[in-house]
């Protein structure tokens, strides 16, 4: 049998028994955790026959890295798909679809803040290179807030072979840096788009900037001269529903 993996925190766990209930194997709750909160939480378990124990606060802590919230599951390992599921994902998708690629994003936190931002846009996946890139993890989870086990998180072995099939099939790919002449907001991103963030602090890869339709940046009006990597994205993200909402009116 596989190793089960810990999940935590309310939304994380929450989530998981609405979308995957078959993958959660045991929830614990610290002593004393009966407040209204978990009370949804109490009531999937129960419709999916998973048990539910209490165990000490801080044996909790010696389990997982990070803020619990007296919540933790037992789970099966967690699901990167492959490139044949993105495949899968476009032909079943029915407006243009919207794509996130991580170029090297490497911080958990990181990862999880645009998984959640991802899913908030009505992005269809995102995606990341096998190598030198975060993964799920429970930190990524936790910090994702449910949106890990809804949208699906790609993982392609060459990032510059996947674009050029994106591209075969019709998509647009949105590359952003600091140095590029058009504003974010001059792009049209009503059609079929993927856009790329690079890593933090390096951006885009040489190969991957090469595979981009179009440069954009965002205009920067005070003396710092970058944002962190999940807050431009949501930025990058929600332009682009905020432009498809206008045309469909």
């Amino acid at each position: 049998m596989s190793q089960l993996e810990k999940i935590y925190g309310l939304h994380a766990v929450e989530a998981l028994l609405r979308h995957h209930p078959k993958r959660v194997k045991q929830i614990w709750l610290a002593d004393g955790r009966s407040d209204p909160r978990v009370q949804p939480l109490l009531e999937l378990a129960g419709q999916a026959r998973v048990a539910v124990g209490q165990c000490e606060r801080r044996e909790m802590d010696a389990w997982v890295e990070g803020v619990h919230q007296g919540v933790v599951a037992d789970v099966s390992p967690s699901q990167v798909w492959g490139e044949a599921m993105l495949e899968e994902l476009l032909d079943r998708c029915e407006g243009p679809p919207l794509l996130l690629v991580l170029d090297g994003v490497t911080d958990p936190h990181n990862l999880g803040a645009c998984l959640r931002t991802a899913d908030a846009a009505g992005a269809l996946a995102v995606i990341v290179p096998k190598d030198k890139s975060a993964t799920l993890t429970p930190v990524v989870r936790k910090v994702a807030c449910g949106a890990a086990e809804v949208i699906p998180l790609v993982a392609v072995t060459n990032l510059a072979r996947s674009l050029e099939k994106l591209q075969q099939r019709g998509l647009w790919i949105v590359g952003t840096a600091g140095e590029a002449e058009q504003e974010l907001f001059q792009q049209d991103m009503t059609g079929p788009t993927v856009l790329i963030m690079g890593a933090e602090g390096k951006g885009m890869r040489r190969l991957t900037r090469e595979h981009c339709d179009y440069l954009v940046k965002l205009p920067m009006a005070g003396s710092v001269s970058s944002l962190n990597v999940s807050v431009a994205t949501g930025i990058c993200l929600f332009e682009a529903l905020r432009q498809r909402r206008s045309a469909k009116r």
